[in-house]
């Protein structure tokens, strides 16, 4: 006779969208996305810290809508992110009514994709950016940023510039979606500690190197990049690891990672656990408590996207006993409804 499977029953005060996950994802990857659900609130509620990381367009994806309210309601204590999701997030916030959606963009042609370069319109999947309303409207604010802060001698990370113009009100005239949905304006407001490697590959990016080309900014180390801000990682680790330390009864403290893809903004932060450890001997800080990735990429050992947790293991990355999931699927889907779980919607 087959055993009969267990009914779950629905949590205590969870809302309508809660409720539907823990009744209905109950195999495979629904319920890896449960699992690192009710792992990301355990380890929350042991008193951690969460570091979330943002690879591929999900600023675009419009993930501010929930990403934004978990900023405000203390779930996520760090970000690291690509350039690209630093400045869309923000592209958006000024110029969606300017947004173009293509739903048929897999049947688009050459001569299709050529006609909205034409319009200045930069496609990601099914989504053009406006390039005149968006991104040199951006360009136009931040660059002015730029330029004061060469003339000072002042020296500021990308996200530290985008902080300032936010905080300053010089785009809020221009707002065109609900200011709660964006998440860099979260960040913002509660100066969430924010990482962007590789930050020299995003528009604004290329933008600076034409300015620096063209003499408008003189020295190009204003904006603060790379090495600088893996140090500041480091520290930022390092801090947080003893603090969440002398906090605990039992002695153990952590930071979670919840990755949402690969590429750079998972890699490069996952790193600084074995530099602590290997090259600046700071053997008495813990791994990283929890591991979750959302990727849809191919599992792949050695890939920055597609290699399982156990591999992490070897560099120092992980523990035999560190919690960890991986959610095969968009993460366009995932994390929203992830993130609806940790806010009991």
């Amino acid at each position: 006779m087959k055993k009969s499977k267990k009914s779950i029953a629905p949590s205590v005060n969870r809302g309508p969208v809660s409720r539907f996950i823990e009744n209905n994802y109950r195999h495979f990857n629904s319920a890896a996305l449960v699992d690192a659900a009710k792992g990301y609130e355990a380890h929350l509620d042991k008193g951690g810290k969460m570091l979330v990381t943002l690879a591929g367009a999900m600023s675009t994806a419009e993930l501010g809508i929930s990403l934004a309210e978990m900023i405000r309601r203390d779930k996520v204590h760090g970000i690291v992110c690509t350039g690209a999701n630093l400045e869309e997030d923000v592209f958006n916030l000024v110029a969606h009514d300017f947004y173009e959606r293509v739903p048929h963009y897999r049947d688009l042609t050459p001569a299709d994709e050529e006609a909205l370069l034409a319009r200045h319109m930069n496609r990601v999947t099914d989504t053009c950016i406006p390039e005149m309303e968006a991104m040199r409207r951006i360009e136009a604010v931040v660059l002015d940023e730029w330029v004061k802060a060469d003339r000072a001698g002042e020296r500021w990370f990308p996200h530290e510039f985008m902080y300032k113009i936010l905080r300053g009100g010089k785009l809020r005239r221009s707002y065109q979606i609900d200011p709660k949905n964006s998440w860099m304006l979260a960040a913002a407001e509660k100066n969430l500690p924010m990482w962007v490697p590789g930050w020299e590959d995003a528009t604004l990016g290329n933008m600076y190197a034409g300015h620096c080309i063209s003499g408008d900014v003189k020295n190009v180390h204003t904006v603060r990049t790379g090495i600088e801000y893996m140090t500041t990682l480091a520290e930022w680790y390092t801090a947080n690891a003893r603090l969440l330390n002398t906090r605990k009864k039992d002695g153990i403290g952590s930071i979670g990672f919840f990755q949402i893809g690969g590429g750079i903004a998972g890699d490069f932060p996952i790193c600084v656990v074995p530099m602590l450890h290997q090259d600046l001997q700071r053997t008495n800080v813990p791994l990283w408590g929890y591991f979750c990735q959302i990727s849809d990429s191919t599992t792949s050992y050695g890939s920055y996207s597609g290699a399982v947790p156990n591999e992490k293991i070897t560099w120092g990355k992980l523990g035999v006993n560190t919690p960890k999931f991986v959610v095969e699927s968009d993460a366009t889907i995932v994390a929203p409804l992830i993130f609806a779980w940790l806010l009991g919607l």
